[in-house]
């Protein structure tokens, strides 16, 4: 998916069970975004899955952007961004797992996350966490929250992760499939 108008995948209005995946994303300032508006609180039972995409060059931001919600990153390949990947406002949940993050060469870019429209005395408390990520080229991911609380997410929900370092194999084949009709895809 690539340069569209607007967002190339929003979900907003209550929407939740949802699973963005094997995607590939490139050429794209806003990509994704949960979450209608700041005083739309019905997206606070969303429940989001992003797995196995590939987050390819020329994107800006929102890997997703989280307004509310449960929303869970599993096994991405983020390997361009130009301001952020992954953004939020409203107190999502964010558990970030498996996921490679290669920070651009920008050294004012190197940071994983942002909070948008709330001080740190606020987004402190928000549960954003990393597991098992590969963070590459200087890239890290601010951590927030209580991280005792970080399994307290119903496991039975939620994709099982591999470890970053196999988020290239786990990857490969993310985007649109290249068949020949009259023969096995």
């Amino acid at each position: 998916m690539r340069n569209c108008y607007d967002g190339l995948v929003d979900a907003v209005m209550g929407s939740t069970a949802i699973t963005v995946s094997n995607c590939n994303f490139r050429d794209h300032n806003e990509v994704m975004l949960f979450g209608a508006t700041n005083g739309y609180t019905q997206d606070e039972t969303m429940q989001i899955t992003v797995a196995f995409n590939h987050f390819d060059e020329g994107l800006v931001q929102r890997m997703p952007r989280c307004r509310y919600g449960f929303v869970h990153v599993v096994n991405n390949d983020y390997s361009h961004w130009h301001e952020y990947a992954i953004g939020g406002s409203q107190h999502p949940t964010i558990i970030s797992q498996g996921n490679r993050f290669i920070a651009p060469q920008n050294p004012f870019a190197k940071q994983v996350t942002m909070r948008a429209y709330a001080p740190q005395s606020e987004w402190k408390n928000w549960l954003w966490t990393s597991e098992d990520d590969l963070l590459l080229n200087g890239a890290f991911f601010v951590e927030s929250g209580d991280l005792k609380k970080k399994g307290s997410f119903n496991k039975r929900d939620s994709l099982a992760a591999r470890p970053g370092k196999f988020v290239e194999e786990l990857t490969r084949f993310s985007g649109a499939l290249h068949c020949v009709e009259n023969t096995p895809c």
